[in-house]
């Protein structure tokens, strides 16, 4: 799956620290990914992304400006997240004071994140989901759901002629 640095594009403003991106990646200005990360094939990461070291992210997936992911998100192939979309990874934040392991976050194949939605760490976003712009993310979303609002709750599910 993974590949040498000339199998991907990296804008010469990016700095990509990890050996582990996939072929077709594109990586561009100010997007700082560290050297523990995964990168898969054929993903579309903009500007000013940061990537930390314990995360995973799978195929085709496209991250639009502005997002951080950080330690214990998994993002699985297909998925879509919105400009500054924003992730948590400990739910009792104190300055100076870190858990032993940070919380799972997952991101099944194919889910969308609306830009702007706040995701709470230690949930899953189901298959396929879609979390609406703004939405805040507090527990589980279950395949095909649409979600939105504070906090976003489900409002309906997609049919298959949705998902393409």
């Amino acid at each position: 799956m993974m590949s040498h640095k000339k199998d991907f594009f990296s804008h010469k403003n990016a700095l990509v620290e990890t050996n582990s991106v996939g072929y077709d990646t594109r990586i561009w200005a100010f997007s700082h990914i560290l050297p523990g990360s995964v990168i898969g094939n054929e993903c579309n990461i903009c500007d000013h992304v940061f990537i930390e070291n314990d995360v995973i992210v799978g195929n085709r997936v496209t991250i639009k400006c502005g997002v951080q992911l950080w330690d214990g998100l998994i993002v699985e192939d297909d998925v879509f997240i919105g400009p500054n979309a924003t992730f948590t990874n400990d739910i009792f934040p104190r300055s100076k004071i870190y858990p032993e392991k940070f919380r799972t976050t997952v991101l099944k194949r194919g889910c969308s994140i609306g830009a702007n939605a706040t995701i709470l760490c230690g949930v899953e976003i189901g298959e396929y989901a879609m979390v609406g712009a703004g939405s805040v993310v507090t527990k589980y979303v279950p395949p095909f759901a649409v979600v939105y609002g504070n906090p976003a709750t489900v409002k309906r599910y997609l049919v298959k002629e949705d998902v393409k």
